[in-house]
């Protein structure tokens, strides 16, 4: 029986096609055997068209002209024949114009079914291999392919420039038993934009969304996704790769770390313009090189709508910002970082997602990537969504998002953002605003186990990468082995040192006895975990002032101030973070909508903590005693901790057998001392190495005339003692002689 429109679809079937309200249309669009067995059923939804034909292989050939059976474009004919075409093409008349096209309903899946089943067991950690849009070639045509995660939806389909946006044209096909949509669409090239537009199962269609899998973006605020070429980009930091795997043992590396915000760091004088992922290789890397940072550490690049969030709320999670760049252009920054002996780390979110209707939010009209109870799935302080860590697939999609930054762009590790929001479901919540787990407590059971599978994951796969928390709270074993009950990091940054020692800081040295603690607790604890030192883009900012506005006193004692706290820093276990503008004691608070101030280099104060930068960082990585042993009571030993009436903190860092000691002698007041006798353990000549009170940095210039040798005046419980002068506001480092290293151990 025909349709009144002389179709061998019903009427409701053909009102369901061209409303785009057909959830299975592969079933019925293409070429299909004849349901009374005449023969093949061709049949085509082609809005505008108003002519169509079916030609064979050879394009060359008709094989029939389908009959116009809906205004709306659906065409439909017979051919006579009984098998099925390997390939055909269709030959569509738009008013004037005849066009060839190959017809997207007459290719087979694509999908692999292993790789469904793992996507929905919660361990595919490869799902960029195929979810989102990929170049592909399917029978000889070339193409994109198309798959997404949209289980409760009624339809979806591909829309973007090259169908008019119209959702009729490239709905897809579904796997029921996954949730997975897919299509090939033929013809496709490079920097299409496309979106979803997907119809609830209450029949609703939903603001059209951006692809969660998508490798690259529209510069916001346009929000489309876009598609990008096959993966061709030649890489050139073998030596590299294989050097980081082989020396993965960065608890005894030195690890000091630029951390960067690219949209800020500097921007063209022309426009305010932003500068590209390859303005920032020219630039950035010989920047880095010369202060002799180890790593760059970039805030979060995955693409974000609101320049306000700094990239904290991302909605691509797989695409490098197009504010500076193509995917490619971000892989040659990564390579020319690697090509200078620069590691690259990035900040990676997985705690949130913002509520922007184009984005992850009810997905497919239901909570899809987040929870539907607001308690657990709402963040108040920061008005975004939490991710559902207990669905499955939620959990490949986040695995997989560590992977592929890995993968793709050889990045040497991933800093995680706001790990504390994620442990804990009664994080900045009200009493009665949390839902506790299973047992009755606070602990998120399911994000635990989230963030142990990809530090066990990523370890396992890439082997030297580092994996940093961002975790503000007591929490035992944050960078413990998964084995033994931890989370599984590499590294913790070390929220208290960073409370206590600005605190301190910040205080008048008159006041500052009274405050000693606040600078020798963290040595309480500084082995608990293996930490990072953080000086970031959280103390700079909403109101916090700059880093050199924090210190008391008039001009020279704030720079004074902060090249001792500097010092301080560079000789405390733990490995080392500045944000950018601090190297050179940047004045104003950090704006993300401007450049660094750069002509304050001009001043020689502020070029003076520029200069100190790059002799902390050299003297860091030359004298193994200042890293070898950062995450172990072993590589440190207070000679005194108790001059609080002076503000003065001696103590000595230690590295491996043969390593010469370090002696270090903070003061924090502004007076010098003189003829100042300190206990040391070991007897020898004590280099003085780096002064932060040198005039070099723009200090007074009061030292030790090269350093100083011991004596056997006992002092502290030591047998030795050395006399030194100890300059206001500073930081002296001295090194023991290596040869008298090895006379104390004969002795």
């Amino acid at each position: 029986m025909t349709s009144q429109h002389g179709s061998l679809l019903s009427q409701s079937q053909i009102d369901n096609l061209v409303n785009a309200n057909y959830e299975d249309v592969f079933s019925v669009l293409g070429v299909h055997a004849h349901p009374q067995g005449k023969g093949l059923v061709a049949r085509v939804l082609l809005p505008g068209a108003t002519a169509v034909d079916i030609l064979d292989s050879t394009a060359e050939n008709s094989l029939a002209s389908l009959k116009k059976v809906h205004q709306a474009g659906l065409f439909e004919g017979v051919l006579n024949r009984h098998t099925e075409p390997l390939d055909y093409r269709l030959s569509v008349q738009y008013g004037t114009d005849r066009l060839q096209m190959d017809d997207p309903y007459r290719f087979g899946s694509q999908l692999d079914e292993n790789d469904l089943y793992l996507f929905n067991e919660g361990t595919q950690e490869r799902l960029y291999k195929w979810m989102g849009a990929h170049h592909r070639e399917v029978d000889g045509v070339s193409g994109v392919l198309f798959a997404v995660w949209a289980p409760n939806a009624s339809r979806v389909s591909v829309v973007g420039e090259f169908n008019g946006w119209d959702g009729r044209r490239h709905a897809m096909r579904k796997y029921p038993a996954s949730g997975v949509w897919e299509i090939f669409i033929p013809d496709l090239g490079e920097g299409v934009n496309y979106k979803y537009e997907i119809r609830s199962s209450q029949g609703q269609i939903l603001p059209l969304k951006a692809d969660p899998y998508a490798f690259a973006m529209q510069h916001p605020p346009d929000t489309a996704s876009k598609t990008v070429a096959a993966g061709s980009y030649s890489w050139h930091d073998e030596g590299w790769m294989k050097a980081r795997a082989a020396s993965a043992d960065h608890h005894h590396q030195p690890i000091s770390i630029y951390e960067v915000h690219a949209g800020s760091w500097r921007r063209h004088v022309d426009g305010n313009r932003y500068l590209s992922y390859r303005d920032l290789a020219d630039v950035l890397i010989p920047y880095v090189v010369e202060l002799g940072f180890t790593h760059v550490q970039l805030m979060p690049v995955s693409e974000y709508p609101f320049d306000g969030s700094w990239g904290y709320q991302p909605i691509g999670m797989f695409a490098p910002s197009s504010r500076f760049g193509s995917p490619d252009e971000f892989r040659n920054f990564v390579d020319r970082c690697h090509q200078q002996g620069i590691g690259v780390l990035l900040d990676w979110v997985p705690g949130h997602f913002p509520t922007d209707q184009h984005g992850l939010g009810r997905f497919d009209g239901t909570c899809l990537y987040e929870h539907e109870d607001l308690r657990k799935g709402f963040h108040p302080d920061w008005n975004t969504l939490i991710y559902n860590y207990g669905r499955a697939e939620v959990k490949s999609y986040l695995i997989s998002n560590a992977m592929y930054w890995l993968d793709e762009f050889h990045l040497d590790g991933l800093r995680v953002d706001a790990v504390a929001s994620m442990l804990y479901l009664d994080y900045s919540r009200q009493q009665d605003k949390w839902v506790p787990n299973q047992y009755g407590g606070r602990e998120n059971l399911e994000a635990i186990e989230l963030l142990q599978q990809v530090n066990n994951r990523v370890y396992f796969n890439y082997p030297g990468v580092m994996m940093i928390a961002e975790e503000s709270t007591a929490w035992p074993g944050v960078s413990r082995p998964t084995s033994s009950g931890g989370l599984g990091f590499g590294f913790k940054w070390n929220m208290g040192w960073m409370n206590d020692s600005l605190q301190y800081i910040s205080r008048d040295p008159v006041y500052r006895k009274y405050h000693h603690n606040e600078m020798t607790f963290s040595l309480v604890y500084s082995f608990s975990e293996n930490f990072v030192l953080p000086l970031s883009h959280d103390e700079v900012v909403h109101g916090k002032g700059s880093l050199i506005s924090k210190m008391p006193g008039d001009s020279w004692q704030k720079f004074a101030n902060l090249r001792a706290y500097l010092g301080f820093m560079w000789t405390h276990p733990g490995k080392k973070l500045l944000f950018m503008g601090n190297e050179f004691a940047q004045t104003r608070e950090w704006n993300h909508d401007q450049s660094l101030d750069w002509h304050l280099l001009d001043h020689d104060q502020h070029a003076g903590i520029q200069r100190l930068m790059a002799d902390l960082n050299n003297i860091y990585r030359t004298l193994p005693a200042l890293h070898q042993l950062d995450c172990e009571p072993g590589g440190f030993q207070w000679l005194d901790s108790n001059n609080s009436e002076h503000s003065v903190f001696v103590y000595m860092r230690l590295g491996v057998e043969n390593s010469s000691p370090v002696l270090v002698v903070v003061n924090m007041t502004p007076s010098p001392h003189w003829k100042f006798r300190i206990g040391v353990p070991y007897t020898g000549f004590y280099t003085e190495r780096l002064n932060t009170d040198s005039s070099h940095y723009g200090g007074s210039d009061i030292g030790n005339a090269g350093g100083a040798a011991s004596d056997d005046q006992s002092l502290h419980g030591h047998p030795h003692s050395i006399s030194i002068s100890v300059p206001p506001l500073a930081t002296v480092i001295f090194a023991l002689e290596s040869n008298a290293l090895e006379k104390n151990r004969n002795d």
